[in-house]
């Protein structure tokens, strides 16, 4: 019998399967890529919420657990997928410069926001109030990060790319029967996909499709993430990601003309020079109405466990999120109770 059965291979599946590995716990791991979110997301962290310069929950906790974790990763599937840059928020008026000085004296947001504006002049962004900068921000470039663990998982013979039959689940007493595996738990890390998992449907996952561009833009000449009402990310050879349309009602994969359409437009707005279209992709993040994620327990079936609704901030929260689990599950330490499903069940009782 193994210990832990899981079933996504993205951010939340890979943080929980190495925190279970370095526990010295044995896994399975199933994914057949039909949620990629993971794999089209920006790969963006950054511990501030930029719109109204507050902290991201727990933001200290979760850089502080995260990174060690994916540097771990990378020593020992000699890779490199983290890359540290700083974000610059361009700023519009004397105002949100105020706000900004303001937000950088707080004592939460002072190791992450610069007291000192950036007067960095960027050839083709016109920012006659600056930038304000934050710190301990970066992206994880994840399509590598995933390529390189599933071929980890592969020889380690753990690791399987069809898709995973609910029906085939069995009750044992002291554990699950699923297929020719036995095992203690069985973790859903599936994003999007769990509205197809009739033991975890019911929570309340919405999901929020996002669309993004890679362009070619040789004069723009960027080193730095800048954001706006877009993000402009540097990936080398003049080329950048660009993102994130937020749309609440379509649920496909499907790049669309619309979403296209008004990444150019937002573009256009914020840079001077000329660009071209290399790549448009889309998925739909696994978002939750009240901005929290879905972890814990089944109520029922105590064997069964859920780690999602990592939202648009996934990078961050993954492995703070699979560490909070896996000590529940081995240790019975309490989750916090932000991110305990049984929020949703308390809610439902009401």
């Amino acid at each position: 019998m193994i210990d832990f059965i899981i079933v996504g291979n993205g951010l939340a599946g890979i943080s929980f399967a190495e925190i279970a590995l370095q526990n010295n716990k044995s896994i399975f791991v199933f994914d057949n890529n039909s949620q990629p979110s993971s794999r089209v997301a920006g790969g963006l962290y950054n511990p501030v919420v930029l719109k109204r310069f507050s902290e991201v929950w727990k933001a200290k906790e979760q850089i502080d657990f995260a990174f060690p974790l994916y540097h771990k990763i990378q020593s020992k599937l000699n890779v490199v997928f983290d890359f540290e840059l700083p974000i610059l928020r361009k700023l519009y008026s004397v105002e949100e410069q105020n706000n900004w000085f303001h937000a950088a004296d707080k004592p939460n947001l002072a190791p992450f926001l610069d007291s000192k504006l950036v007067t960095t002049s960027y050839e083709s962004i016109a920012s006659p109030f600056h930038y304000g900068k934050v710190n301990h921000t970066g992206y994880l470039e994840i399509s590598i990060l995933i390529e390189a663990y599933t071929k980890y998982l592969q020889a380690l013979n753990c690791f399987s790319n069809e898709g995973f039959n609910y029906d085939e689940i069995q009750f044992l007493e002291d554990g699950i029967q699923y297929k020719n595996i036995k095992a203690k738990h069985i973790i859903f890390a599936e994003g999007f996909g769990l509205h197809a998992n009739p033991y975890f449907n019911d929570l309340p996952l919405d999901g929020t499709k996002g669309e993004l561009l890679i362009i070619k833009a040789p004069n723009l000449d960027l080193d730095v993430v800048i954001k706006s009402n877009v993000f402009i990310l540097p990936i080398g050879n003049d080329l950048y990601k660009v993102g994130a349309t937020y749309d609440w009602k379509d649920k496909t994969n499907v790049p669309t003309e619309e979403g296209k359409q008004e990444l150019i437009d937002k573009l256009s707005e914020l840079i001077s020079c000329d660009f071209e279209i290399v790549k448009h992709f889309a998925g739909v993040r696994p978002t939750v109405n009240d901005r929290r994620p879905l972890v814990g327990t089944h109520p029922e079936f105590k064997k069964l466990h859920v780690l999602n609704g990592l939202g648009t901030r996934g990078v961050m929260l993954g492995p703070f999120l699979a560490n909070q689990l896996f000590q529940h599950i081995e240790n019975g330490i309490p989750l916090e109770k932000e991110i305990d499903i049984i929020r949703c069940y308390k809610k439902n009782r009401n």
